[in-house]
């Protein structure tokens, strides 16, 4: 009985924590459509036909490749209570190495090389990206998130430098890479528009929750977690834990980064930043740092993404309205958050008063009825 009460406390905190600050961000952004004059149920609709119906799922499913690489690389560092903010100079380091060096290697040494040549190659870029601020972070305790993000900009700098100077296609006058050739990109999944780096983002979401979940060093990462101080006093080396972690994360950041080049980008411009990171942090989160949870999160918002800027566009409005709706899971996860932290502390999910001003009628009603 106390195991079917605790299941049950369980699934209501998960539904409280992860489904409702979406469910009540959509139902706010319906409002300030209907403010805007827009009409809210057209633009939903808008969304889940261009974001579903015909092949258009398709085209989620790529969008959410790189997308859900990235929401575990942010899941591995921050299951350790540290923050990987650099995720931007990461992805756009790795693909500016696989977008510079693969349309040259592909007549060279043939397509299935070059991806893994690339690949390798991008991981270890976004993973050498997060070092120093980790080596500071476990030598001095420097704060991570000042470090993470100074990288970051640093690397958004270095690539504009890269693409001006070292791998600028020479056919073209604005500031970009070469350009893959269509038959030169990863191959689809029979049948399908979606290339195979979608399976590799599944395997590798699939692979860390095993890995977290079953294995010792998922073990000796929560330890980690939940307390440094601790974690060195059951043997767990701190200072290496802390580097593994970002470089970890940093590289399946810069695996993100080939996965996206190789399979649908297919060439780096200057100034472009898909700044995929901002947008799934939410998410992240609502998963509860869960690689597997991670999935139906990510693809949620692929489809958002995907239908949501065709909708943006049809009813007039600009494609940054996607970011309020993501503001507003924000805000009301943080809520949420506060509210379920009550209900572990043993205490209501409704402040006091107004769970006594629910109760009150229920109350009166028993006791008319013993009488």
């Amino acid at each position: 009985m106390a195991t079917e009460s605790t299941r049950t406390r369980r699934g209501v905190d998960i539904v409280v924590r992860s489904i409702i600050p979406v469910v009540l961000a959509l139902i706010v952004a319906a409002i300030i459509l209907l403010a805007l004059g827009k009409n809210p149920l057209y633009f939903y609709g808008d969304v889940f036909a261009n974001g579903i119906l015909g092949g258009n799922w398709q085209n989620s499913l790529v969008v959410m490749t790189p997308m859900l690489l990235i929401a575990v690389g942010l899941i591995v560092v921050f299951r350790g209570q540290l923050w990987n903010l650099g995720y931007d100079g990461q992805y756009l380091l790795g693909a500016v190495f696989v977008g510079g060096l693969g349309p040259q290697l592909a007549p060279i040494v043939g397509d299935a090389l070059t991806y893994l040549i690339t690949a390798v190659l991008a991981i270890l870029v976004g993973a050498v990206w997060t070092l120093l601020p980790a080596w500071l972070k476990a030598r001095f305790g420097t704060n991570e998130v000042i470090t993470t993000l100074v990288m970051s900009s640093i690397g958004v700098g270095a690539t504009s430098l890269l693409i001006g100077y070292v791998f600028q296609d020479p056919s073209q006058r604005t500031p970009q890479t070469r350009t893959f050739n269509t038959s030169d990109m990863l191959p689809y999944i029979p049948g399908t528009t979606i290339h195979i780096g979608f399976i590799v983002a599944i395997v590798v979401a699939l692979a860390f929750q095993f890995i977290l979940s079953r294995t010792s060093f998922g073990l000796r990462l929560d330890i980690y977690g939940a307390s440094p101080k601790a974690a060195r006093h059951v043997g767990i080396n701190s200072r290496g834990m802390t580097i593994v972690l970002f470089l970890i994360s940093g590289g399946l950041i810069g695996l993100a980064a080939a996965m996206d080049i190789l399979g649908h980008v297919g060439y780096v411009r200057n100034n472009w930043n898909p700044a995929y990171g901002d947008t799934i942090m939410p998410f992240v989160f609502l998963a509860r740092l869960s690689p597997l949870a991670a999935i139906p999160f990510v693809a949620f918002y692929a489809i958002f993404a995907t239908g949501g800027t065709v909708a943006s566009i049809d009813s007039g409005l600009s494609t940054d309205f996607l970011m309020v709706i993501v503001a507003l899971i924000l805000v009301f996860m943080t809520l949420t958050e506060y509210i379920g932290t009550k209900r572990d502390l043993g205490q209501s999910y409704l402040p006091d008063e107004l769970r006594d001003a629910f109760r009150r009628p229920f109350d009166t009603l028993r006791t008319r009825s013993a009488k």
